[in-house]
């Protein structure tokens, strides 16, 4: 399975010569051209995360990775926190006594005068990083001394809720730990500060077990996110393009777009080295929810807020909230065409996790996509339509990757009918990975072979067929599934 996956990284590759040299020889087809549009600018400038070409989804500057010596108390809970200490003996979690020590120590925090941002997003990190192991830390020990969860704390402490909930708000977030903006993206620094954002130049702030594996999973995703400014590049160009009715200049970008893939998948791959997949469930009960688990059955009490804003039920951290796959959905205008279901509803409650720039420019794509017609702007050329396709088929790798790692670090593993973001574990990922491979046979079935090289033609069969293939594999796994899991519905809300 995982060869072929690299033959198809391979594959794409062998797109891409023939088909440069005939977009560089299109014509420009200026009647499509659509009206006139406002660019593309982060409409909260000030946040820690912007989008742009030169950082992708990634923060604009590297995160805070030390509290400020006010918050000693807090910093000193943090280190002690991890069930691994840096000397390999056990820490707070391990042994239980992280809530304990969070009523003694941890100080009432009034952080409703601080406006510096980068502060700010921090300090949401890190106090997410405290809810989540103060609310999960007795399902962690229930879990590794029986296999089950039991209940979670069902109460945040006020020395907690108080000041994420202010927080949160400054920044407009979820006062709940999320992807972005606690556990991957705003949780690394580099060991040298010379040096680029490579996997080996990277290391961990915070954990909850700060083994290898809990290391290798988050900081391979920020691996990953390294590349997304090239996604973010090439999809503005590709909108001007069709926008524009250029047809060298959209098929470059999505030549651009297709090696911002290729880049992203190549490090997705490297996965299964960073993190093994036995060690994921020894750190996976913290980065969990309150929605659609059986631990929290009413939900979370935030102490000291508004009374009428309790219970509450937020989604827990999960790649799926990661921006990329949401971006390129958008521009191929995928999103459209997922199924009218609850798992497509559950997607787009997903979306609404993440920073609030990643969250305006996937919508700004979104519609803009829309307008000026991607699709169809593809479809009319047929190089231009095999590109998309590739592209497409990236999609699809990247999908069909991460229902690999459920399979294998998961559901083999677990029981556990729910993901950490409280989706159905066996039919949410195959929903949308079922839906591309719908769309690359789609697209397949309209391309006019004969304005296709030979080359080529046999590169878009391959894709078209193997797309099939997988398909069917797909709902045969699901139906297998859905035996050991059986009323998944219940989840996809």
């Amino acid at each position: 399975m995982l060869a072929r996956l690299r033959a198809t990284s391979t594959l794409s590759r062998a797109l891409r010569t023939p088909l440069r040299s005939l977009a560089t020889t299109s014509t420009t087809l200026n009647a499509h051209a659509a009206p006139l549009h406002t660019p593309w600018a982060n409409p909260f400038p000030e946040h820690e995360f912007h989008v742009s070409p030169e950082n992708g989804f990634l923060p604009r500057q590297d995160p805070l990775a030390e509290l400020p010596i006010k918050y000693d108390a807090m910093e000193s809970l943090l280190q002690r926190m991890s069930l691994r200490q840096p000397d390999g003996t056990p820490g707070l979690l391990a042994t239980g006594e992280f809530g304990g020590a969070v009523l003694r120590e941890l100080p009432f925090y009034d952080v409703s005068d601080i406006s510096d941002q980068r502060l700010l997003t921090a300090l949401f990190r890190d106090l997410t990083f405290m809810a989540s192991s103060y609310l999960l830390e007795p399902c962690d020990i229930n879990y590794r001394h029986t296999g089950s969860y039991g209940l979670a704390r069902q109460v945040l402490p006020r020395n907690i809720a108080v000041p994420l909930e202010v927080v949160a708000a400054k920044i407009g977030a979820k006062p709940f730990m999320e992807y972005a903006l606690s556990y991957a993206l705003y949780n690394y620094k580099r060991l040298d500060a010379s040096k680029g954002l490579d996997y080996n130049n990277l290391a961990l702030v915070r954990g909850f077990a700060m083994t290898p594996d809990e290391s290798g999973f988050i900081l391979v995703h920020v691996a990953m996110v390294r590349h997304s400014g090239e996604l973010v590049r090439n999809a503005v160009k590709s909108l001007d393009a069709a926008r524009a009715g250029d047809r060298a200049a959209f098929d470059e970008a999505l030549i651009g777009y297709r090696t911002a893939l290729e880049n992203v998948n190549e490090v997705m791959e490297t996965m299964w080295k960073r993190s093994d997949s036995n060690g994921y469930l020894g750190f996976r009960t913290f980065i969990m929810g309150s929605k659609n688990q059986s631990f929290f059955p009413q939900g979370i009490t935030f102490e000291g807020v508004d009374p009428a804003t309790n219970p509450r039920h937020y989604r827990g951290e999960s790649g799926a909230n990661d921006s990329m796959i949401p971006l390129s959905d958008n521009l191929f205008q995928l999103s459209a065409l997922m199924p009218s279901n609850p798992l497509t509803q559950t997607l787009r409650d997903f979306r609404s996790y993440r920073p609030k720039n990643h969250h305006a420019f996937l919508t700004f794509v979104e519609e803009e996509a829309q307008r000026v017609k991607v699709r169809e702007f593809a479809q009319n050329d047929a190089n231009s339509a095999a590109l998309m396709l590739a592209n497409l088929d990236l999609i699809r790798a990247f999908r069909h990757r991460h229902w690999l790692f459920t399979k294998e670090y998961i559901i083999k593993h677990t029981q556990h009918p729910v993901a950490t973001g409280g989706s159905p574990i066996v039919t949410w990922l195959p929903n949308q990975l079922a839906s591309v491979l719908e769309s690359i046979t789609s697209i397949a079935s309209t391309i006019n072979f004969g304005k296709l090289t030979q080359q080529n033609q046999a590169i878009v069969d391959e894709i078209m067929r193997r797309a099939e293939a997988q398909h069917r594999v797909l709902v045969r796994e699901v139906d297998d599934l859905k035996k050991r899991f059986p009323n998944q519905e219940r989840f996809a809300q």
